[in-house]
């Protein structure tokens, strides 16, 4: 499992462009690790102290040569929901079961599930998520003072409005710089890096022009302690883990979903070989159990730091080994400078990260269509943003599920076909009527066996004495499938008519021995 053929040929000018491109990447982390910290909910170092180990750990042990692994933003509503509800403390063994569930995914061969994850979904919990993002930075935008986070968006909403009245115009003159230095900077100066410009510029701005105007990360947090996290095992009981299993798995299951879009995203970027989804998620679950061990908060692989990464000239995983070495050094270095980054400051950058990970295009082509998936989108987003990540998923992939068995019930079909003259040879008799045959195609299976059953107990009460099954296109055939066709045969057997199937697949005869349709069709009766 954790064979590496991440550093095929591998030598001192990728060694070159790895480091550049992890320097580039870790100034891109770093107001990001912060700012996805704080809107969790938790102090500003837990986002670094998550990028620099999650980040190590990944680009380590993961199956992607180019994977950036830190805080992100699908995370925020989640993390936000059990920090109120729970505590911090209790988000760190939330963030731990997860990873425990991820390395158990990884074993179980859950990648492949991940993809069966309708579109529908995630791209309606991933614009629910961008709204909650979005909407939990205008307080900061406007420096609203009084505000208390809630668990539910609604109360939140009504927050915003009842203290409007605390409005700090330095802040929103703050936040109006950085916003307008996200929206010029690319135009002029596409290769600078743009969300540290954009939270240096109205940072220098607001301590010259009017120092102590806006609330700070100092003033809000106390300042980032100049220090390396220090290692501490959870307290772990009996009835947390009762409490903490299902948002824990949630983590685990949007963790392992984003970071293996990411790694196929990278694939889809550079030539060479591919992720390997087993070792990411691997990867992504020993990040998970290490991290809060030194006060991080839950990690999955970023898209837009892994595209910045290979658009910086990565190679290898040495560049995220690099971005973690940059962004420790910056903890050590330079933390106590991060105390006067104004709140107000973050706040455009998170609402910058939203509206790029709203999939606001998707969202709209999915819900023009008007069919089963606009319905599916449309519960999932509401259901995201107004009751919580958990119960979306979980409603969105159940509604889908239900579509597809709909859409499935209609696909089984039954043709009524002529006897060949081969046929008639072997099975004719005097009365044409005597003999029907059927081609069956498509899926048997429980969400189809109600055709199968409305279908032929009316073709039992004709002159038929034999019926001709050509089962060379059945697709599936299950458990209720299985029972659908027994009982059509001991009816018949009662009827006194005799049941022929032509051309089984190969696969499908194990099924039929093992579930003893074999034996009641009758050898003789089989036609391969």
């Amino acid at each position: 499992m954790l064979k590496d053929n991440r550093y095929i040929d591998y030598n001192a000018a990728g060694l070159r462009q790895d480091i550049i491109a992890g320097i580039t990447v870790g100034i891109v982390a770093i107001p990001l690790g912060m700012a996805f910290a704080i809107a969790s909910g938790v102090k500003p170092e837990y986002g670094l102290y998550t990028t620099i180990i999650a980040g190590l750990l990944v680009a380590l042990l993961g199956g992607s040569r180019y994977q950036i692994a830190g805080p992100t933003g699908a995370f925020i509503p989640i993390l936000l929901g059990i920090v109120l509800q729970y505590g911090y403390e209790d988000l760190l063994i939330a963030g731990f079961l997860a990873g425990i569930f991820l390395v158990i995914m990884s074993f179980l061969g859950v990648s492949n599930l991940i993809h069966f994850v309708p579109k529908s979904v995630t791209i309606g919990f991933t614009s629910g998520i961008a709204i909650i993002i979005f909407t939990g930075q205008i307080g900061n935008f406007l420096g609203l003072t009084g505000l208390e986070q809630k668990e539910f968006f609604h109360e939140n909403m009504m927050g915003l409005f009842q203290n409007l009245h605390t409005i700090n115009w330095f802040s929103v003159l703050t936040a109006f710089i950085g916003l307008l230095v996200i929206l010029v900077l690319p135009r002029i100066a596409p290769k600078v890096p743009l969300l540290l410009v954009a939270l240096l510029v109205p940072t220098i701005l607001s301590i010259f022009l009017f120092p102590g105007k806006v609330e700070t990360i100092g003033t809000a947090f106390g300042g980032i302690p100049k220090t390396l996290p220090s290692f501490s095992l959870p307290q772990i009981t009996l009835s947390k883990l009762v409490n903490l299993w299902q948002p824990a798995l949630v983590i685990a299951a949007l963790g392992a979903i984003e970071s293996l879009l990411s790694a196929v995203v990278a694939d889809g970027m550079k030539e060479g070989p591919k992720h390997n989804s087993k070792r990411e998620l691997f990867g992504q679950g020993i990040a998970n159990i290490v991290t809060p061990l030194f006060g991080g908060i839950p990690a999955t692989g970023a898209i837009a730091r892994t595209a910045t990464n290979i658009r910086s000239g990565a190679v290898s995983p040495v560049s995220g080994v690099t971005q973690s070495v940059f962004v420790l050094a910056f903890l050590l270095l330079f933390a106590p400078y991060a105390s006067y980054i104004p709140l107000a400051a973050m706040a455009p950058i998170l609402m910058y990260v939203a509206w790029n990970m709203s999939a606001h295009r998707a969202f709209v082509h999915i819900l023009s269509i008007r069919s089963s998936d606009s319905i599916v989108l449309l519960t999932t987003f509401l259901l995201t943003i107004f009751i919580n990540l958990t119960i979306a998923v979980q409603v969105g992939i159940l509604l889908a599920a239900l579509s597809f068995l709909r859409k499935m019930s209609g696909k089984l079909s039954f043709k009524e076909e002529k006897l060949s003259d081969v046929e008639w040879v072997k099975f004719g008799g005097d009365d044409p009527k005597a003999i029907q045959k059927f081609i069956v195609e498509g899926p048997l299976f429980f969400g189809t066996a109600k055709v199968f059953d409305d279908r032929f107990p009316a073709l039992l009460q004709t002159n038929a004495k034999l019926i001709i099954f050509d089962m060379e296109h059945l697709s599936v055939i299950d458990a209720t499938g299985e029972a659908a066709l027994s009982v059509l045969l001991d009816d018949a057997k009662k009827a006194g008519i005799r049941i022929i199937i032509k051309r089984l697949p190969k696969e499908k005869i194990p099924i039929f021995k093992n579930s003893g349709l074999y034996e009641k069709v009758g050898e003789e009766n089989f036609f391969m």
